[in-house]
């Protein structure tokens, strides 16, 4: 955004009172976020993500007829861009933008559906494809059928893979113009509910969020033939938790010395040291987040501040990230209610 101040964006979910799409103002230098405006066009917009040049912000509606939308982001409140396109899915959790495609995790109904983007940023008036997952998990409570809760790309761009809460696996997929293709899928321990993965910046490892068991999963990645390995699980709390205990989101430091996870209940933000090339990581503390249930976290583009978004306190926290220990300390808040992600431009 090239003359432009340095814009943040929070999603909400209007059905508990959030205000929808909130555009803010981001200082660089304190890290602080300044609500600009905010847009209600469409219902819970719980998860953003950002076209490559920051002009187009993309938002699943997480209802019972999920859908997509395309927004601008000119102005201090972003503004809706052709309809809402339908997912053909229930409760979209996340999405990404890859190769031409918006493609969005739909928990209720375990699939994943790619959208077309138009030249202009807009979306096409119906999926291209929708890959419906197959399976089940032992929490019958939780698992009773799949689950997709995140789509990404690998670094690299050539894989996308969706992390599946409902079945206890990633799915390793080739993108197409058709949509995503299953190449491999790789199963996690039993009953650990993967949440969501994040890539170390080497692009030879990542590391897998499990939301129903306080864990993290660390594995190899080959970008050549798509293969994901586990090869460690780690807890994310320092011992057993007093009361609900849910992981909600993982980011790694730009610079690949540390990672960090949020976890709802106890709610707070945990420390991992990671060694030089990412193959291990080490809890080295906690911290509150500041608020209630964080439902995820971000790191600016800088990689010097940390933000929460506390679904039920109904505020984005964030933390000035020490360099040499990766310790989060408590710099500021903005009131959001009902606040479920931020994106940076």
């Amino acid at each position: 955004m090239v003359g432009q101040e340095r814009r943040a964006y929070i999603g909400s979910f209007t059905r508990a009172g959030g205000p929808g799409i909130v555009t803010a103002a981001f200082d660089a230098a304190s890290g602080a976020l300044t609500a600009l405006g905010s847009s209600d066009a469409v219902a819970d917009p719980s998860y953003l993500a950002l076209s490559a040049d920051g002009g187009t912000l993309y938002a699943v509606s997480e209802s019972t007829e999920g859908t997509v939308s395309a927004f601008r982001t000119a102005g201090d409140a972003v503004r809706l861009l052709g309809a809402p396109v339908s997912v053909r899915a229930a409760a979209p959790t996340h999405l990404t933008v890859h190769d031409g495609h918006v493609h969005t995790a739909n928990y209720g109904c375990g699939s994943v559906t790619s959208v077309p983007v138009d030249s202009d940023g807009s979306l096409a008036s119906a999926p291209a494809g929708v890959l419906r997952h197959q399976g089940s998990g032992p929490d019958q409570g939780r698992q009773e059928g799949p689950h997709a809760h995140q789509v990404l790309p690998d670094p690299g761009g050539r894989w996308v893979l969706s992390v599946d809460l409902g079945t206890d696996s990633v799915r390793v997929c080739s993108p197409g113009d058709d949509g995503l293709t299953v190449r491999h899928e790789v199963a996690l321990r039993p009953g650990t509910g993967p949440r969501h993965l994040a890539f170390h910046p080497g692009g030879r490892f990542a590391y897998v969020l499990n939301e129903l068991t306080p864990t993290l999963t660390v594995c190899s990645w080959d970008p050549a033939d798509g293969t994901l390995r586990p090869l460690a699980e780690t807890p994310v709390l320092s011992g057993e938790p007093d009361g609900d205990a849910y992981p909600s989101e993982v980011v790694v430091a730009p610079d690949g010395r540390f990672l960090w996870t949020a976890t709802r209940g106890v709610d707070v933000i945990s420390v991992f040291a990671l060694d030089e090339e990412g193959a291990a990581a080490r809890l080295t503390a906690s911290v509150d987040c500041g608020g209630a249930w964080p439902r995820d976290l971000a790191i600016d583009p800088s990689g010097r501040f940390l933000y929460a978004a506390n679904e039920r306190s109904g505020d984005v926290t964030w933390f000035a990230l020490d360099a040499d220990s990766g310790l989060p300390r408590s710099a500021g808040a903005i009131g959001v209610p009902a606040a479920s992600c931020v994106v940076f431009a």
